[in-house]
C-alpha cells in the first residue's frame, strides 16, 4: 500500500472524518557529491520513489493536531501561540517549518489535522527528515494558499532542520525532495541553487542498500565536520571551500596540514568532491560508465580516508557491489555517514547477480541483514489528486 494511501485511510479512522488533500514529498538518494552542500560547491541526487505522504483537513479554529501513523505518536500545538520545541524529536520537523512559514507569512494561522506516514526508511541517509520537512511545507503552503515556491519551501525545511531541531545539514536534502524530476538525476549548484537536470543512463538501475546501521546525524560528527570545513575555508581567506579551486589546495596544503591536520582532510575531500560531480555531469553526458563507476569510488574512498564518516560495514558493501558490478557502473556510501546506505549505478542485467553477492556475505560477515532497494528518480513534492 502507497504512503498516500495509508494516509487517507489512517486519516479518517483516526479524526473520524475524511481528509480534504493528501501532499507527497520524496526521499533522495545522493549519486556523487557529499557534504559539498554546505560548502556552496556542487551535487548530483535524485528524488527517489519513497517518501513522506501527509493527509489533512483545515480547522475552524488555529490548532494543528499531527498524528504521526509509523509511531502512533500524536502532537498539538496552537499557530496563534509562539511555537516552542517538543519533547518529541518528529514533532520538532513540524514545528519547526511551521514556525519559519510563519516568520515570512505572519498572517498564517490557519488550524488544520494531520496524518502523516513515510516508507522512507528512518536514520538511513535518505533524507526522510528533508521528506518530512518539504510535505509539511507544501501542507502549509496548499491550506494558506500562500505564495511560496518550491524552492522557498525547500529552505525554509532547511532553516527549521537547523535552528529548531539542531541539525547544520546543507540545502541538498531538501531542494532534491521539492525539486526532483522524473527519469532525471539533478545537478545542484548549492549557491545559486541552479539545477541541470541529466537523464538516468538508459538500461541502468539505481540500488540503494541498506546497512541498518542507524544513524544520527543530531548527534554531533555532522555539525564538527561542518566548523573543520570553516576552518578551512578561514584558512584560504574565503567564504566557503567553493572559493578554492584544486590548485590553490595543492599551493597551501601543506601549511593547512600542519596547522589543523583535520581541517586539512576535509578540505581535501570538499575541493576534491566538488571536481568530481563536474566530471560526473561530463561522464554521463558522454554515457562513459567506467568513467562514472571510477569517480563514485574516488568519492567513497575520500569519505573513508579523509572525511573519515564511513563504517567497515558500509565499506564491505561497497567492496561487494564493486566486485558485482565491475567497470560498467559504481557504488559509493550515501547521504551523512556513520551507517545508513551505499548506492549503486548498477545496469539492469548485474541487479540481480549485485543482490545475490550481497545477500550470501554482508550478514555472513557482519551479523547484520541488508535490505536492498531497487528506485527510480522521481518528481518532488506534489498534491496527489
Amino acid at each position: 500500500m502507497k504512503p498516500q494511501d495509508i494516509a487517507i485511510q489512517q486519516f479518517e479512522k483516526h479524526f473520524g472524518y475524511s481528509a480534504e488533500k493528501t501532499v507527497f514529498a520524496p526521499g533522495r538518494v545522493n549519486i556523487i557529491g557529499e557534504h559539498t552542500d554546505y560548502n556552496d560547491g556542487f551535487v548530483m541526487p535524485c528524488a527517489i520513489n519513497y517518501g513522506t505522504a501527509v493527509s489533512f483537513a483545515k480547522r475552524d479554529d488555529n490548532k494543528w493536531r499531527v498524528f504521526a501513523i509509523d509511531l502512533n505518536e500524536q502532537d498539538e500545538f496552537d499557530l496563534s501561540q509562539p511555537i516552542e520545541p517538543s519533547e518529541h524529536k518528529w514533532a520538532n520537523y513540524v514545528r519547526g517549518v511551521v514556525k519559519f512559514i510563519q516568520a515570512k507569512h505572519p498572517n498564517f494561522k490557519q488550524g488544520a489535522d494531520l496524518a502523516i506516514t513515510s516508507d522512507v526508511p528512518m536514520s538511513s541517509g535518505l533524507s526522510s527528515s528533508a521528506a518530512l520537512e518539504v510535505s509539511i511545507g507544501k501542507t502549509a503552503q496548499v491550506l494558506g494558499n500562500l505564495p511560496l515556491s518550491l524552492t522557498e519551501i525547500a529552505l525554509i525545511g532547511q532553516e527549521a532542520e537547523n535552528k529548531f531541531v539542531g541539525c547544520n545539514c546543507g540545502n541538498m536534502d531538501q531542494l532534491t525532495s521539492a525539486l526532483g524530476q522524473k527519469d532525471h538525476l539533478v545537478m545542484i549548484d548549492c549557491r545559486s541553487l541552479d539545477i541541470t537536470p541529466t537523464p538516468v543512463p538508459q538500461g541502468y538501475s539505481i540500488a540503494i542498500i541498506n546497512s541498518n546501521v542507524k544513524h544520527d546525524l543530531v548527534a554531533g560528527e555532522y555539525n564538527s565536520r561542518r566548523q573543520e570545513c570553516e576552518f578551512a575555508a578561514h584558512f584560504f581567506g574565503v567564504a566557503k571551500l567553493r572559493d578554492v579551486t584544486p590548485e590553490q589546495f595543492i599551493t597551501r596544503a601543506a601549511e593547512l596540514n600542519e596547522v589543523n591536520e583535520l581541517a586539512y582532510k576535509r578540505a581535501k575531500h570538499i575541493i576534491s568532491e566538488n571536481q568530481r560531480v563536474l566530471e560526473a555531469v561530463e561522464a554521463l553526458n558522454a554515457n562513459d560508465m567506467a568513467r562514472l563507476g571510477e569517480l563514485m569510488g574516488q568519492s567513497h574512498d575520500s569519505m573513508r580516508d579523509d572525511f573519515e564518516i564511513t563504517i567497515p560495514e558500509i565499506d564491505y558493501l561497497v567492496e561487494l557491489a564493486q566486485v558485482a558490478i565491475g567497470k560498467d557502473g559504481g557504488a559509493r556510501m550515501t547521504g551523512g555517514g556513520f551507517g545508513g546506505c551505499i548506492v549503486c549505478l548498477v545496469p539492469n542485467e548485474k541487479v540481480e547477480a549485485l543482490r545475490l553477492l550481497i545477500a550470501e556475505n554482508y550478514e555472513k560477515h557482519t551479523g547484520i541483514k541488508e535490505t536492498f532497494h531497487l528506485c527510480t528518480a522521481s518528481n518532488g513534492v506534489r498534491e496527489i489528486i
